[in-house]
């Protein structure tokens, strides 16, 4: 599946530090990177709604790892899904009375249009996984095999296949992504997908891997038979066949810790017998009108309206990068007001440039400490307020490392 068009990132003088993130599966700060390429697997949008500023913040958190790897000299691999067959988008475009097929072409179009308005970095390879259902089969094939994944009746006679999440599947464990005890972990999967009531299951947590055949919903015919894949094997393979073993960050927003990224974790474990990922790194939740922003509310601010009616997709991108890539926070105009007066400021005091490379070093130094972006922006205003004139490497710098064009 095509991608999105890559937006010129500058060269700028010397060569930044490794970055550092946290992993919310160590709840530690780790360095990412350094040792050869460094690799990036970002799970993408299910395609039944219009990006919103949710995961506007998410894909800018993890394009803002990126500008810093490049930064530091890094060749970077990156790869995102789009869940372009899944119970959601079937259901919205049942209850709209349209084909899911043209339903999802036309929201992962206007996908493609925010990201590339915000200027955040594409991927190496984007894929949807309806182009590689053969290659998810094959890895559900392999974990029956292997005695991880085992089959469960239906009340329609369809017999579905499910992961053993106590099987011995080493190096990974139940809770090893999400530090979750059983009680949160039974909440969530309720919540987030999951069918832990289902009788007939061995563990009320064991994720669904295959959803045989159906009336009336789409299927594929595989290894498995007719069918399609549960959700968090997608990602797991997708990330298997399509980057290095283990992928340097895995990456998305919060509410896919636990199940979806415990989950892919544990199954590419079960294939490989390796950790899927070295750090998994997570976003926070953006709110609006006292509630988290999602689909199933109906709260969403659409990056495409917002740009619709005028706003300037820098304005859009320091807004959001105001507030940390780790924080839970709410949307407010205020976030918009503040970052037109910003954007104002710095275009102005840019048009002044002088040559030199003055502020590149803290600039950098502040983006690397668990991608710190509002302290970065801070590091820009505070020049600007002391009177400091604009160094031509420091524009550069501004544009590499937190995506904001302000050089004419």
């Amino acid at each position: 599946m095509k991608s999105w068009h890559r937006p010129d990132v500058p060269t700028v003088p010397g060569t930044g530090p490794i970055p550092t993130v946290y992993d919310s599966s160590t709840d530690e700060l780790q360095s990412v990177g350094g040792d050869g390429p460094a690799s990036l697997y970002v799970c993408g949008i299910t395609p039944y709604d219009a990006t919103h500023l949710g995961h506007a913040a998410t894909y800018l958190a993890f394009d803002t790892l990126q500008r810093l790897w490049l930064d530091a000299g890094l060749e970077v691999h990156y790869v995102q899904n789009s869940t372009d067959v899944d119970d959601p988008l079937l259901e919205r475009a049942a209850r709209d009375g349209v084909d899911w097929r043209t339903l999802a072409a036309g929201q992962i179009d206007v996908f493609r249009g925010d990201m590339e308005s915000l200027r955040i970095l594409p991927p190496e390879r984007y894929i949807a996984v309806t182009e590689v259902i053969d290659e998810i089969a094959a890895g559900v094939h392999d974990l029956l095999v292997s005695g991880v994944a085992y089959p469960v009746d239906s009340e329609d006679a369809a017999q579905d296949l499910y992961f053993d999440s106590a099987a011995d599947s080493s190096p990974w464990f139940l809770g090893q992504e999400s530090r979750l005890d059983r009680a949160n972990m039974l909440e969530l999967s309720a919540e987030r997908g999951g069918d832990p009531a289902r009788p007939g299951k061995r563990h009320p947590l064991d994720p669904l891997l295959w959803r045989s055949a159906r009336a009336g919903e789409p299927s594929w015919e595989t290894v498995l038979g007719a069918g399609r894949p549960g959700w968090h094997i997608e990602c797991a393979v997708i990330a298997l066949n399509h980057l290095p073993s283990p992928v340097t960050v895995n990456g998305g927003g919060s509410d896919l810790i636990f199940p979806h990224h415990e989950f892919s974790a544990g199954h590419a474990a079960a294939l490989t017998g390796e950790p899927l990922a070295e750090v998994y790194a997570h976003a926070g939740m953006v709110a609006y009108q006292g509630e988290k922003m999602s689909k199933s509310l109906g709260n969403l601010v659409l990056v495409s309206e917002l740009v619709r009616a005028g706003t300037d997709p820098r304005a859009l991108r320091l807004a959001l990068l105001s507030e940390h890539y780790r924080s839970d926070w709410e949307w407010t105009t205020e976030h918009l007001e503040i970052a037109t007066a910003r954007l104002a400021a710095w275009t102005r005091w840019a048009a002044e440039a002088v040559a030199g490379d003055g502020g590149v070093a803290e600039l950098r130094t502040v983006l690397s400490f668990d991608l710190d972006t509002p302290a970065a922006l801070k590091l820009i205003d505070a020049r600007i307020d002391a009177a400091l004139p604009a160094s031509t490497d420091l524009v550069a710098a501004i544009d590499a490392l937190l995506g904001i064009a302000l050089a004419g």
